[in-house]
Parts: C-alpha cells; sequence; structure tokens
C-alpha cells in the first residue's frame, strides 16, 4: 500500500503505481522465508515452517503482479 501511495501520490500513473506496489509484495514475500509460521495451517509445522514462503503473501504478490501487468 505504501509504495503505491508513494508513486500515486505524485501524480504518477496508474501502471507504474501498480508495478511499484507488485515489486514490494515480492520483496516481503521473500522476507518471508526464514520466518516460523505462528498463525493459520502453517504454524501446524512448527519450526519446519521455516525456509517456506506464506502462502498469503505468495497469493498477494500475484494477485498485485497480475495487475499490475493488466494495467501496463
Amino acid at each position: 500500500v505504501a509504495a503505491f501511495q508513494a508513486v500515486a501520490a505524485d501524480g504518477g500513473p496508474i501502471a507504474a503505481a501498480a508495478a511499484a506496489a507488485a515489486d514490494a509484495a515480492e520483496q516481503g514475500l521473500a522476507a518471508t522465508i526464514p520466518l516460523q509460521a505462528r498463525k493459520g495451517r502453517a504454524s501446524y509445522l512448527g519450526a519446519r515452517s521455516v525456509g517456506h514462503e506464506d502462502p498469503g503473501a505468495a497469493s498477494t504478490a500475484l494477485i498485485l503482479r497480475a495487475l499490475a501487468e493488466v494495467t501496463a
């Protein structure tokens, strides 16, 4: 949201704002890999969840990348 708003607030085109949001979401997705899941179904895995992407972050990154491609 912050990446999208930063571009949109400067009067940038929606395509650029969507691309910035998608890039930020992909960086956030990568940041979830070393984390241990504490909520949801993945929390049942405990320490075995470390090293895997968070499914919610992955789906959000996919949706935002699709938005960026459609608006481009």
